[in-house]
């Protein structure tokens, strides 16, 4: 058996962004776009995912994510990490059974153990009728939970709920120019279907190959948050392609993904705050030179919005309001690489609906 060939870093960041349709923006629809990329991280309200899509869909407007969640087509959940995403309806039922370790590995490690000895079965029953009944905040539904169970947090108790069922923030939470309180339901109720039964790690593996590979092992555990997926990519292997990195470590993909020329140009683009392509792999000098990892990801797990040049960050960006957008690069820009970050600074602006009214304003990065 040959030895699998190395791919350079700039290879991977390429395969890596023809991927994430960020080489060349797509013509899917936003549902489409959603279910390709996996989802799209969301705990910050409203503007990460519609900005995700706007980076990758040519012709995005807001309104049609809107529409999307006023319809139920999507949804926001715990998810990835245990942080909320913004998911297809199906990939809710299939991922978030799927995902359930990850939710029980943060419950334990943060508010479980003030519930120690506590009878869970009947406090995920009295959860479900609560939130059935009507969508609750987690500030409503903790004291009504404490009501039987005063000698126990509030707190606790409604993450508890959090981690047990599976609970969808609902509209208008998270639309763009309204959001409101994270008042929540189950996803059975509010999509009317159960969830996956049998749900398939396999089809995990291979879905985030798509979107993210080539990829290692411990680069799908960073993504999806579960432990041991090692097994999983070796039982896959033989319909899988094999390559090796600068640093040897062996790398899965699928055989007919694209693997573009490390010499195709990438444009300037303009990235989300927590944006999955940073997010998502062990290693992420494919895309974020180790340099600038803790200029893009603050101490308090803030991910700001980033400026890609090259194929790479190379600076930092914020939509203030919506009719000014403030570019931070962190090294001088050529005049091509400026212009091009100006007029993706203005394409946010047009989409913000700021139009020809809006800012654009470049500062020296801290």
């Amino acid at each position: 058996m040959s030895e699998p060939r190395v791919l350079s870093t700039r290879a991977l960041g390429r395969a890596l962004l023809a991927r994430q349709h960020l080489l060349i923006r797509s013509g899917l629809e936003p549902a489409a776009m959603v279910r390709h990329l996996g989802g799209l991280q969301a705990q910050a309200v409203p503007q990460p995912p519609y900005l995700g899509l706007l980076a990758r869909i040519d012709g995005f407007a807001h309104e049609q994510l809107t529409a999307l969640i006023e319809d139920r087509a999507v949804v926001r959940i715990g998810l990835h990490r245990g942080t909320i995403h913004l998911v297809t309806a199906d990939d809710c039922l299939t991922l978030r059974p799927l995902l359930q370790p990850v939710l029980d590995q943060g419950f334990r490690g943060n508010y479980g153990k003030r519930l120690v000895g506590l009878d869970l079965t009947a406090l995920a029953d009295e959860s479900r009728a609560l939130v059935e009944e009507e969508p609750r905040t987690f500030q409503e539904l903790g004291p009504l939970l404490a009501a039987t169970r005063p000698d126990r947090d509030p707190a606790a108790l409604a993450q508890a709920a959090r981690c047990l069922l599976p609970l969808v923030q609902v509209p208008p939470r998270g639309i763009w120019g309204r959001s409101g309180a994270a008042t929540h339901t189950t996803a059975e109720a509010w999509l009317g279907r159960p969830l996956d039964p049998a749900p398939s790690l396999d089809d995990l593996a291979l879905r985030y190959l798509a979107a993210f590979g080539p990829a290692t092992a411990a680069d799908l555990q960073k993504w999806c948050g579960l432990r041991g997926l090692g097994p999983v990519l070796k039982r896959l292997a033989p319909q899988l392609l094999t390559v090796r990195d600068e640093q040897g470590r062996l790398l899965y993909d699928l055989p007919d993904a694209p693997r573009p020329d490390p010499d195709t140009p990438a444009p300037v683009r303009l990235l989300a705050p927590f944006d999955n392509l940073l997010l998502s792999h062990a290693d992420r000098t494919r895309v974020l030179p180790e340099e600038y990892r803790s200029r893009v990801m603050t101490q308090n797990g803030i991910v700001l919005g980033t400026l890609l040049v090259d194929g790479l960050v190379a600076g930092t960006w914020q939509l203030t309001g919506e009719r000014e957008v403030v570019l931070r690069p962190f090294v001088p820009l050529r005049r091509a690489d400026r212009q091009g970050a100006e007029a993706e600074a203005e394409r946010v602006l047009a989409f913000a609906g700021a139009g020809g009214g809006g800012s654009v304003r470049f500062e020296v990065a801290d």
